[in-house]
C-alpha cells in the first residue's frame, strides 16, 4: 500500500531511483531515500513537538541506520537519537546525532556499559536494579552521573513477544527510591513500549494501556517527590500522535517511521509527512512465467499484518508512471530472501529491468544497502553515498583484492 502512497506524493523518488539504478550508480537490494523529504518531515515534526514541549529523539534503525539520513535529520532539527541497541547509538552518532536515549528496546550488555557510557546518553532505560548497578558503574568511572529511566510494567500492559520486562509498575515509587540510592545514576522518569498502536478497526491511532500506566507512575513519583519527571512514550509516532501523548503527560517522544512517512497512519490518510523511502531491485532471470527478483531486503514489517506487496518493472526505455503494479510473491517469513518471484506475461519482463517496491521496513535486520538521494526538487537528484543496513561502509571487491594479494 505504500507504493501507491508513493507513486501519488513523492512519484519523483521512484524516478530517481530508476534513473539512477539504469545508469549503474545504484545496486539492486538497496533503499533509496529522499533526504530533502526527511529533512522536511524532521522539521514538521519537530515543530509540533515544540510547540507542545516534547522532546524528539530519533529512531534510525528502520532507514538502516544511514548518517545521510542522520545528517538530514539533524539539519531538520531533531539533534539526538534513540538507539533500540548500542549499536545503533553509536551510527547515528557517526551521522551527527547525539545519544539522546540507549538501553530501550535493547538493554545495554554488562560489559560494553563502558561504551555506553562514552557517548554520555542524556537517557538510559534499564529494566532492573542490576542493569541500573552495571550503568552506575560506567557513568562514575567517566566521571558523571546518568539520568535513567525505569522501564515498568502493570497488568494489562501490552508488549511484543520478546519485549517483556521491566519493574512493577504498582511499585514504581520505591523502585525508584532504591534505583536512585545507586552510585552514578539518578532516576530521570519512566518509560514503556508501545505507547500508541494503529488500530486499523477505527483507521487511527490509539493509546495503548502502557500510556496510562506511565501517566499513573509519573503523577505517583511527583507525589513522592521526584522533579522533572520524564515520561517516554515510544510508538507509531508521527506529528498527527503528537497531541495525544503530550495530553497523557508524555515529554519525549521517539520518531522513527514518522520521518519517512511510513507509519500505518500513513497508509491510509494523507499526513503532513512525506513518503521518503523506496526499495529498489532488479530482474535476475526469468523462470516459468515468473520474473525473478533480487532479495536481500525483503523483509516487511508486520505491523499492518500480512498486506499483499507490489511493485513495479519498468523496463529499459519505459518511463515507472506508466507501468503497471504488479502482484509479489514474496518469500515465506521463514525463508531466505534471496529472490522475489513476480508472475509477468511472456517478454513483459527482462533480465536487468529496474524494480521498485514500497513498503514499509525495518532495513536494520535485513542484508540491504542503503541510498540517500538529494536534489530531487530540482530535478537533479545526486547520490550521497551508500551505505550497509547496520550505517557501515559496504565490502568492496577492491579491498578484497588487496586483501588477497597482501595474503600471498
Amino acid at each position: 500500500m505504500f507504493l501507491s502512497l508513493l507513486r501519488r506524493r513523492n512519484p519523483r523518488l521512484i524516478d530517481a531511483a530508476v534513473a539512477l539504478h539504469r545508469s549503474g550508480a545504484l545496486p539492486p537490494n538497496t533503499y533509496v531515500i529522499d533526504l530533502d523529504a526527511v529533512e522536511r518531515n524532521t522539521a514538521a515534526f519537530a515543530a509540533e513537538a515544540g510547540r507542545l514541549g516534547l522532546t524528539a529523539f530519533a529512531m534510525t534503525k528502520q532507514i538502516g541506520r544511514n548518517p545521510d539520513a542522520s545528517r538530514a535529520i539533524r539539519a531538520g532539527g531533531i539533534t539526538h537519537s534513540v538507539g533500540v541497541d548500542l549499536e545503533c547509538a553509536v551510527a547515528a552518532a557517526s551521522g551527527g546525532l547525539a545519544a539522546g536515549h540507549v538501553g530501550h528496546l535493547v538493554q545495554i550488555p554488562r560489559h560494553r556499559a563502558h561504551e555506553a557510557a562514552a557517548l554520555r546518553p542524556r537517557y538510559w532505560t534499564v529494566f532492573s536494579e542490576e542493569k541500573a548497578r552495571e550503568a552506575g558503574a560506567a557513568a562514575s568511572a567517566a566521571g558523571y552521573v546518568q539520568d535513567v529511566l525505569l522501564r515498568i510494567v502493570a497488568e494489562g500492559d501490552r508488549f511484543y513477544p520478546g519485549h517483556e520486562g521491566g519493574f512493577d509498575a504498582a511499585d514504581v515509587v520505591e523502585a525508584a527510591r532504591r534505583v536512585d540510592a545507586i552510585p552514578g545514576v539518578q532516576v530521570a522518569g519512566v518509560t514503556s513500549f508501545p505507547a500508541t498502536l494503529f488500530d486499523s478497526s477505527v483507521g487511527d491511532v490509539v493509546s495503548t494501556p502502557n500510556l496510562a500506566t506511565l501517566t499513573r507512575a509519573k503523577a505517583e513519583l511527583e507525589a513522592a517527590g521526584f522533579r522533572g519527571v520524564q515520561l517516554n512514550a515510544p510508538g507509531t509516532t508521527s506529528a498527527a500522535a503528537l497531541e495525544r501523548l503530550a495530553e497523557a503527560g508524555a515529554t519525549q517522544v521517539e520518531p522513527g517511521h514518522g520521518l519517512t512517512g511510513t507509519t500505518p497512519l500513513h497508509a491510509v490518510r494523507d499526513l503532513v509527512e512525506e513518503p521518503a523511502i523506496a526499495y529498489v531491485s532488479e530482474v535476475s532471470h526469468l523462470w516459468n512465467d515468473r520474473a525473478y527478483v533480487f532479495g536481500g531486503g525483503l523483509y516487511v514489517d508486520p505491523v499492518l499484518g500480512r498486506a499483499a506487496t507490489g511493485a513495479l518493472v519498468v523496463g529499459g526505455d519505459e518511463d515507472a508512471a506508466s507501468v503497471t503494479a504488479l502482484p509479489v510473491e514474496m518469500p515465506a517469513p521463514e525463508a531466505i530472501d534471496y529472490y522475489a518471484t513476480i508472475p509477468v506475461a511472456d517478454g513483459a519482463a527482462r533480465a536487468g529491468d529496474t524494480v521498485v517496491f514500497g513498503f514499509r521496513p525495518q532495513v536494520f535486520v535485513t542484508r540491504a544497502l542503503t541510498a540517500g538521494i538529494r536534489g530531487l526538487d530540482s530535478g537533479e537528484p545526486r547520490l550521497e553515498g551508500v551505505w550497509s543496513a547496520d550505517g557501515s561502509r559496504p565490502l568492496r571487491v577492491a579491498d578484497a583484492i588487496e586483501g588477497m594479494e597482501t595474503a600471498r
